[in-house]
């Protein structure tokens, strides 16, 4: 039975999604709970590999399960929660078509960047979102989104050692949202939404920091356009740091997990 899954993680102390040698990571320990509680080995396959120290509100992926287990699909998640550490959490499981695959398979993915606009650190923000001492302005970073929504070569906006068959890709939308609904988002903080067909190593990292230099005059849309056609990451920021970075959600061709109206779709 191909089961899939919605994971949510702190990545704080992983080293990214995929297996490694040397290193703690969210594959590996999804991987480790199967083998615990359902006494076999099964390869778990990820939408996509986030990086060391990004988190997760809705990672999905699938595996196989043996069809001697007897267990209902839905109470997969519930029994691999008892063997997972308390920094990620299976929050549904359903079985889905053999053909499905959580990377193959998905159409659109939607990152969240975090931000807050303090002078000084505030511990209740520091572990899911990054500090920046001065307000940008909003009608600025509006600005340079549009640039950067729709199809281009975002090879400037990759870090280096990425090896992809092409650096086109598609940026579907670009939102700013409030950053907690006691704050008057403008002054404190803000997430920026990035939804788009696929993304390079770093590249949602390097497009939130783009947009908030320009908010801030220390790059100018011309810059941005420059970097769009010809490649050139030195025209640009630095990356903006893992921690305020989360995958927000996995789209598919069908809603895998049936959601129902209002709630929210991976």
């Amino acid at each position: 039975m191909n089961i899939a899954l919605k994971v949510s993680y702190d990545g704080t102390c992983f080293s990214g999604w995929q297996i490694q040698e040397n290193g703690r990571t969210v594959q590996g320990e999804l991987e480790r709970a199967i083998c615990e509680r359902f006494g076999f080995f099964s390869r778990v396959t990820g939408s996509g590999r986030t990086d060391a120290g990004v988190h997760a509100a809705g990672q999905v992926c699938n595996f196989v399960l043996s069809d001697g287990i007897k267990i209902s699909a839905e109470r997969v998640a519930d029994a691999l929660n008892t063997a997972l550490p308390p920094d990620v959490r299976v929050l549904e499981s359903v079985a889905v078509p053999e053909e499905f695959d959580a990377c193959r398979s998905a159409k659109k993915k939607t990152y969240r960047y975090s931000l807050y606009f303090a002078r000084r650190e505030n511990p209740l923000s520091e572990r899911y979102a990054v500090r920046f001492g001065e307000k940008p302005d909003l009608s600025k970073m509006r600005a340079c989104a549009d640039l950067l929504e729709g199809e281009h070569d975002f090879s400037a906006f990759s870090a280096t050692g990425s090896s992809v068959k092409t650096t086109v890709r598609t940026v579907s939308s670009i939102k700013f949202v409030p950053y907690g609904t006691e704050y008057d988002w403008e002054q404190n903080g803000m997430h920026v939404d990035v939804c788009g067909n696929g993304f390079l190593y770093n590249m949602v990292r390097i497009l939130a920091g783009a947009m908030l230099d320009c908010g801030t005059g220390k790059l100018t849309a011309d810059a941005v356009k420059r970097a769009l056609r010809t490649g050139e990451r030195d025209l640009l920021g630095k990356t903006m740091p893992a921690k305020g970075l989360t995958l927000l959600r996995v789209e598919y061709a069908t809603d895998v997990f049936g959601a129902s109206e209002g709630r929210m779709q991976i």
